[in-house]
C-alpha cells in the first residue's frame, strides 16, 4: 500500500513533536514512540495500492501547489479500529480542493477495494495524528488537553510525499519540472 501524505513546516512539525513528547512523558499512546526515521508529523490525503503512472502525473500537478496554509482547529479522538489522538485541521476550500484532487488521481487507477473508505472526501477528516493505539477508549476521560501545548494557529503544508507500507521507503511527490 502506498500513502499520499504532505509534510509540515518545520515550525508545525516542532510544536506536533513537542506534543508526542508531553504525551508519551505521561505515559499514554504517542507518536514518539514510533522510532522509524521515516516517523514524522504528516497528514494523510488518501492509500492506493499503487502509484501508477497516471497517478503520479496527477501528483505532480498537486505538489505545484504547495505551500498551502492551513488552520489547526484544536483536539479530536477518533475511535475506529483504533483509539486516535490529534489535532484537527480546519477543512477550508483550498485544503478541500487539494484533496479532491489527490483523491480522484488514486481512486481513478485503483481498485475501489484498494481504497480506505475514510479518505474518501465526503468522509475524510483532516488531522495530524499525536498518539494511536489499539485499545479502545485509550483517550477517553484523560485530560489531554491539559497535558499539550496549544497547537499553531497557522501552519504551512510544504511537501507532498508518499510511503510504502510493506517496504518502509518514502518518495517526495515533486511537481513536473
Amino acid at each position: 500500500m502506498r500513502t499520499v501524505e504532505l509534510l509540515l513546516d518545520e515550525s508545525a512539525e516542532s510544536a506536533v513533536r513537542e506534543a508526542w513528547r508531553r504525551l508519551a512523558d505521561a505515559g499514554l499512546p504517542s507518536q514518539a514512540r514510533h522510532r522509524s526515521p521515516t516517523n514524522s508529523p504528516h497528514l494523510t490525503l488518501a492509500a492506493c495500492p499503487e502509484l501508477t503512472t497516471p497517478i503520479r502525473w496527477e501528483l505532480a500537478e498537486v505538489a505545484a501547489v504547495l505551500p498551502l496554509p492551513v488552520r489547526f482547529t484544536g483536539v479530536i479522538r477518533f475511535e475506529r479500529p483504533t483509539s486516535v489522538l490529534a489535532w484537527a485541521l480546519d477543512l477550508d476550500s483550498a485544503l478541500a480542493g487539494l484533496h479532491r484532487r489527490v483523491w480522484k488521481a488514486v481512486a481513478s487507477d485503483s481498485p475501489p477495494e484498494g481504497l480506505n473508505p475514510f479518505h474518501a472526501p465526503a468522509r475524510w477528516s483532516p488531522h495530524i495524528t499525536l498518539g494511536r493505539t489499539r485499545r479502545p477508549g485509550a483517550f477517553a476521560g484523560r485530560r489531554v488537553h491539559e497535558l499539550l501545548p496549544a497547537p499553531p494557529l497557522s501552519a504551512r503544508l510544504i511537501t507532498l510525499r508518499s510511503y510504502d507500507t510493506e517496504t518502509g521507503a518514502l518518495e517526495v511527490l515533486e511537481p513536473r519540472a
